[in-house]
């Protein structure tokens, strides 16, 4: 597969932005939240959407099963 240059300089930004947090999650996360709370920015939530009800498969009438 091709090397690409973009997704190869996007890849290092990330890795060395988990670097700076010694790939900590929940300090990244911390940092994230940080950064846009001083955005300034609204922030819109979403209420979560309800499951799609999933229908079990007809049974045909008449046969044996």
């Amino acid at each position: 597969m091709k090397q690409d240059a973009i997704i190869e300089e996007l890849h290092q930004i990330r890795e060395d932005y988990a670097r700076k947090f010694n790939f900590d999650t929940n300090a990244i996360c911390k940092d994230i939240q940080e950064k846009q709370a001083a955005s300034g920015r609204e922030i819109v939530s979403f209420s979560p959407r309800k499951p799609m009800q999933q229908h079990s498969p007809r049974r045909q009438r008449g046969k044996a099963q």
